[in-house]
């Protein structure tokens, strides 16, 4: 395929620029009725299916618990006397009753307990959660509120609020900047809603979601959080030495 062809291709998800180059502003609905304008960088990538599908598999293996084993020869129980004799009886020669070539034998390279946890780049992991994001800007799916207004731990008020945003059906994601205890007393008996601070934010949970709902006050650090400029400076030399 030429040049000229894979640029000819559609692009899932990708905004569209003006004659300058810049990416389109993104405007999702406020939970109050109104318009918030959002950073495009962040909630107008390109959507990456195949970054998701990484991300994804990296955290359903961390969450493995690895606690499987099966017992080989040495830790089965008995078989320590020698079934018969070597000679003369006409069977064939076995030592054990532990031999895995016996019923309730030892298992031969079974599973045993391991970590399945491993490392995914942090530059893709920052990328499959704006393509997350972005699919769910594209989609309606993305909220912005202001705040619950929790005077206390109340089951019943969140979920009064989420019917007046009508965000009740479904699965919901709450995004908050830091938890406070009252919301997250409050919705711990909801199972189809989840309260995640901005630095726990996986792709996983935004694309296991029916509804995001994001605090505006959270917008700021979770557009630092996944903008190419901030990421880059956290990881630069200098950013580390002062």
């Amino acid at each position: 395929m030429t040049v000229a062809e894979q640029e000819a291709l559609p692009t899932e998800g990708v905004p569209e620029a003006d004659p300058q180059g810049r990416a389109a502003s993104v405007v999702v609905r406020d939970c109050e009725g109104g318009e918030v304008e959002l950073d495009p960088a962040v909630f107008a990538a390109p959507v990456k299916r195949g970054l998701h599908y990484d991300a994804v598999r990296q955290y359903m293996a961390g969450r493995r618990a690895g606690t499987h084993a099966t017992k080989n020869r040495g830790l089965v129980a008995g078989g320590g006397r020698k079934p018969w004799r070597q000679k003369g009886t006409g069977n064939a020669r076995v030592g054990s009753r532990r031999t895995p070539l016996w019923r309730g034998g030892g298992t031969v390279f079974g599973p045993q307990p391991r970590d399945y946890s491993y490392r995914l780049p942090g530059r893709m992991q920052r990328g499959a959660l704006r393509s997350a994001l972005s699919l769910c800007a594209s989609e309606g799916r993305l909220r912005v509120f202001e705040d619950f207004s929790l005077e206390g731990p109340s089951t019943r008020a969140v979920v009064r609020r989420l019917e007046e945003w009508d965000a009740n059906g479904g699965r919901v994601l709450i995004v908050e900047t830091a938890p406070s205890d009252e919301l997250y007393l409050s919705t711990r008996n909801l199972p189809t809603v989840e309260v995640v601070s901005v630095k726990a934010l996986h792709c996983y949970e935004v694309l296991k979601a029916k509804t995001v709902l994001i605090r505006r006050s959270a917008l700021a650090p979770l557009t630092e959080k996944l903008s190419e400029e901030g990421s880059s400076e956290a990881g630069s030399p200098e950013a580390g030495s002062s």
